[in-house]
C-alpha cells in the first residue's frame, strides 16, 4: 500500500505465500480493513468480526498443541504459556517478522499519519482477523495449519520462558521470597478515548516507592511492562546480596 493511494499494494501474493494459504480477495481486503478506513468509506467492511472469529480459532490450536506438546503440566502453566503465545507482543512480532503485513493495512488518513501500521494491537488485531478469514475459507484444519505455520515457533519458546511468562504473579513470588509486600499497582490514563495510554507504576506494601513503571494500550498491559521492570529490579537486588554473602563468607 503506498501512502499516496491508501490502497493495497499489488503483491498480495507474497502475504497469502507467508500464511501458506489462499483466501478470495474481498475477503481478504475486510481482513486488512482497519475501523478508520471503514468510516472513511462507508459500505466497507471492517475486520473486527474476523478478528473475533480468529482470536478463538487461535486460541483453540495453540490450547490443543500445548496440551499435547507438554502433558505434565498443570493448568495453570498451560494457561500462563498459551497468554504469552497468544500476546499482542507475540503476535505483533508475528506480523512485523513473518508476515510483513504492515503494508497492505487499510486504514484511515488519521490513524496511517500516526503510524497504525506498525502499531502493535493494530497488527495483531490483523493476525487474527487473517486467522478468522482463513478459518472461513478453509475450516478448522485449514486454519490449524496456518495457526501452526505462525505460532509454532512461539510455542516452542514460550516453553523456555519462566519467569516471563507471567510477571504479575513472578513479581509477587519475587517480593514474597525477600520478604517484601505485595505489588501494588497505581494507574495512570492518557490521551483521546479512540487511542488511550495506560501508565502503571508498581510498588511494594506500604513502601511508596516505585520500583518499575510500564506503558500498554490497556491496564493489563501496562501492568505486566510494570511487573516485568520490577522484578528484574528486585532480582538484581537479590543477586547483589547473595554475591556480598558468598564474599562475606569467604572473609
Amino acid at each position: 500500500m503506498t501512502e499516496a493511494t491508501n490502497q493495497p499494494s499489488s503483491p498480495s501474493a507474497e502475504l497469502l505465500e507467508a500464511l501458506g494459504t489462499t483466501i478470495s480477495p474481498d475477503l481478504l481486503v475486510q481482513a486488512l480493513t482497519h475501523r478508520s478506513f471503514a468510516h472513511e468509506h462507508p459500505g466497507v467492511k471492517h475486520y473486527e468480526r474476523l478478528e473475533f472469529l480468529g482470536d478463538a480459532v487461535l486460541e483453540l490450536v495453540a490450547t490443543e498443541t500445548l496440551f499435547h506438546l507438554h502433558p505434565d503440566m498443570s493448568e495453570g502453566e498451560l494457561a500462563k504459556m498459551r497468554a504469552k503465545a497468544v500476546s499482542e507482543e507475540a503476535l505483533s512480532a508475528i506480523a512485523r517478522t513473518k508476515l510483513h503485513v504492515g503494508p497492505y493495512i487499510l486504514l484511515g488518513h488519521g490513524e496511517m499519519e500516526q503510524g497504525g501500521a506498525d502499531k502493535s494491537s493494530i497488527l495483531c488485531d490483523i493476525v487474527e482477523s487473517l486467522i478468522g478469514a482463513t478459518f472461513l475459507e478453509h475450516g478448522i484444519e485449514g486454519a490449524r495449519t496456518t495457526v501452526h505455520r505462525l505460532i509454532d515457533d512461539t510455542l516452542a519458546e514460550v516453553a523456555t520462558e519462566g519467569p516471563a511468562l507471567d510477571w504479575k504473579t513472578s513479581l509477587t513470588v519475587k517480593a514474597h521470597e525477600m520478604g517484601l509486600g505485595e505489588p501494588v499497582y497505581h494507574m495512570e490514563v492518557s490521551g483521546p478515548e479512540y487511542a488511550q495510554v495506560f501508565t502503571a507504576r508498581v510498588s511494594l506494601g506500604d513502601d511508596s516507592q516505585i520500583i518499575g513503571t510500564g506503558t500498554g494500550s490497556s491496564k493489563r498491559k501496562a501492568q505486566l511492562a510494570a511487573a516485568d521492570a520490577g522484578w528484574h529490579l528486585l532480582d538484581g537486588r537479590q543477586q547483589t546480596k547473595s554475591r556480598k554473602r558468598k564474599r562475606a563468607k569467604k572473609h
